[in-house]
């Protein structure tokens, strides 16, 4: 949705103008295409996704995710005067607050699972193939 935002508000617009507003390096290697970046350039690369594969560390990794989203949509509507950009954007700070809702209730229902007491049971008379694995 911010690309196409951002495609809407620059369609139309010549190079030598996005050059003078600081886009030149931008619109050569990209043209008018949107290439997910942060502000300051940084192409997005896998790196931003942390994962442990630990899931009370990747719950809480998403929830920080979410919030980081939230606060970056809080700027841009700060910046933004234009109703038609601000609506969109504030469609997607609402969306992020719902997603770390939803990741905190995923976390917290894990965490009451993790304090559960662990019952093991091992049966060999649990059907005629004695040890099967299909049976503990």
């Amino acid at each position: 949705m911010v690309g196409t935002i951002v495609a809407q508000l620059t369609r139309g617009v010549d190079p030598k103008t996005l050059e003078q507003m600081g886009l030149g390096a931008y619109y050569a290697d990209h043209g008018s295409g949107v290439y997910p970046q942060a502000a300051a350039g940084f192409p997005f690369t896998a790196a931003v996704l942390a994962v442990k594969g630990d899931p009370v560390a990747d719950l809480t990794e998403d929830l920080a995710a979410e919030q980081k989203a939230r606060a970056t949509y809080e700027h841009l509507i700060d910046m933004i005067d234009d109703p038609e950009v601000l609506d969109p954007l504030k469609f997607l700070r609402q969306r992020e607050i719902v997603h770390f809702q939803r990741f905190g209730e995923a976390l917290r229902d894990l965490q009451e699972r993790m304090e559960d007491k662990k019952f093991f049971m091992n049966n060999m008379n649990c059907c005629p193939n004695n040890g099967c694995n299909g049976c503990n």
